[in-house]
């Protein structure tokens, strides 16, 4: 009798310490998520808070080139609208989100192509500067949404292994959404001489 009482103590106290490594190991793999949203969210802040400053600075030299530097401001006035709140970076929240920023870098590529036909303006220190920063930031954001992928896939694997995943299954830790490459990525460039 206090044999059995002991092996079933011990079984006990096994799948306690179990239990509790794998719901701390949740916790830490969502949050790992929730830090690299975090920093998705930082990059695509800079680029935003970038956009006034290479807007006034474009206005100065581009007077009749007004529907694209409305393009510009508007596309980021609804992309300040959507947020992804992080315990639900589901595929949709972050295909919406992305789906804004995505207009931000059509718009933007549309206001520096203009840059081309503005000698001025392509000579102007303070619109090169911006631009260079721009594109650093662009760089930014590819490597945070990698990270982010990185650690939703990790978090993602967690939560779906067994036996792990009966835990997740019970506490409600669900999958992490994904960034995705554009449709239009899929599509060759067309090049013509």
């Amino acid at each position: 009798m206090k044999k059995a009482l002991i092996i079933i103590a011990v079984i006990v106290a096994a799948a306690a310490i179990w239990a509790v490594s794998g719901y701390n190991g949740l916790v830490s793999g969502e949050e790992n998520v929730k830090s690299a949203w975090s920093q998705v969210e930082n990059v695509y802040q800079r680029r935003l808070d970038l956009i006034p400053n290479l807007v006034a600075t474009v206005k100065g030299y581009a007077e009749h080139e007004q529907e694209t530097l409305e393009g510009v401001i508007e596309a980021r006035s609804k992309a300040t609208k959507i947020t992804v709140d992080p315990d639900r970076l589901t595929e949709e929240n972050i295909a919406a989100y992305q789906e804004a920023q995505g207009e931000i870098g059509a718009a933007l590529g549309r206001l520096l192509a203009i840059s081309e036909n503005y000698p001025d303006l392509k000579a102007n220190q303070n619109f090169s500067e911006l631009q260079a920063e721009l594109a650093g930031t662009e760089n930014r954001i590819a490597t945070e949404r990698r990270r982010y992928n990185d650690a939703a896939r990790a978090y993602n694997t967690m939560v779906r292994r067994f036996p792990r995943n009966i835990l997740a299954s019970i506490f409600g830790f669900g999958q992490k959404g994904y960034f995705e490459a554009d449709t239009e990525a899929a599509e060759a460039p067309k090049v013509e001489f």
